[in-house]
């Protein structure tokens, strides 16, 4: 660290002017009662007295508190502060103690960051490794089967070879969307933004899903009729898998003869906003802050059931933030929820 002393001159300047008022005090007492009593004789040794004092001062606070303080300085530096790196020296006790505070305030907040980052990262790990190792010894499972004498029956074979291709699919499922959630969070994903309708988009999506939520006898519907198309700007592609993965997470979280409703809002004169919104089980308030983290889930052993990668409402979050849009979620337990998004008009 190299030496930039700041030199504060307020400790000097006082002691020198305690020191020379009492010396010229008890000098004046002197000279009085000796009846050798001169003002000019005073007022010289009170300046000098005060200068000489002075500079003794400054120089024994630089000498010797200096030091200590520099090596507080130089301990703090050892932990890579940049807020200390490149600061002057100071002998200013009330100067570094702000400046000490303030260190250990940001350096508080930067080790509960780290906390929370290392408690992610631990969770993270151990939500990633079930999610994957369910469907790993599910096909290891079967295939140890096979191996053992289950190849003999075809009957098996030919079952157990399905369950474990099913086990497989469910393993790349994981792996692109954890491929694309990493392309997301780099900025490693080029969007192709172009106008298209919305209203279209919503109702290929229906279609699309219409099977899947027709096991749960869902309803998939607009809140009203569309007569005129919507457009908006975006990759149509990415913003289709966003809202399929909203409809897939009402559909999954929904009750049994439920709907999910899709409406499209005029929000700004420049924006419109996406809303989503199903009558099922709903969510509770406390898991609302992490909704969108990966691999989280709210009712975890419900959830691996219905199946998915435990990504989809990561991905969505992504995908609209990289469209420098906001998503949304409203929900009441027992009642139901609603996510939403917005999107630029053209």
């Amino acid at each position: 660290m190299g030496v930039n002393f700041l030199k504060p001159y307020r400790f000097a300047l006082i002691s020198a002017a305690y020191i020379s008022f009492f010396t010229t005090i008890i000098t004046a007492g002197i000279t009085y009662f000796m009846s050798n009593f001169s003002w000019l004789f005073i007022i010289i040794f009170s300046i000098s007295n005060f200068l000489f004092s002075f500079f003794i001062s400054q120089y024994r606070t630089e000498r010797f508190i200096y030091k200590k303080v520099k090596n507080i300085y130089d301990d703090v530096t050892l932990l890579e502060s940049s807020s200390f790196r490149n600061q002057p020296i100071t002998t200013d006790m009330s100067a570094l103690k702000k400046e000490v505070q303030q260190f250990a305030t940001d350096k508080k907040l930067e080790i509960e960051g780290l906390k929370i980052r290392e408690e992610y990262r631990r969770e993270f790990l151990g939500n990633i490794s079930h999610e994957l190792k369910t469907p790993l010894f599910t096909v290891q499972g079967y295939l140890s089967t096979l191996i053992e004498g289950g190849m003999k029956d075809k009957t098996v074979r030919k079952k157990y070879l399905e369950r474990a291709e099913k086990g497989v699919e469910r393993l790349i499922y994981i792996v692109q969307d954890l491929d694309m959630i990493s392309k997301l969070e780099i900025g490693d994903l080029n969007l192709e933004i172009a106008p298209f309708n919305i209203v279209k988009l919503v109702q290929n999506a229906f279609d699309l899903l219409e099977m899947k939520a027709s096991k749960k006898d869902i309803i998939l519907m607009f809140d009203r009729k569309y007569s005129k198309p919507i457009m908006v700007m975006g990759d149509q592609e990415k913003i289709e898998q966003a809202l399929i993965n909203l409809i897939v997470n009402s559909i999954k979280y929904g009750k049994l003869q439920g709907t999910t409703e899709v409406s499209i809002e005029e929000l700004t004169e420049s924006k419109v906003i996406v809303r989503i919104t199903d009558n099922g089980e709903g969510i509770e308030q406390h898991h609302i802050p992490r909704l969108f983290e990966r691999f989280y889930r709210v009712n975890k052993s419900g959830s691996r059931n219905e199946g998915g990668s435990g990504l989809g409402l990561s991905i969505v979050k992504h995908i609209i933030e990289v469209h420098d849009q906001k998503i949304y979620v409203e929900s009441k337990f027992g009642v139901g929820s609603e996510f939403s998004f917005t999107l630029e008009k053209q």
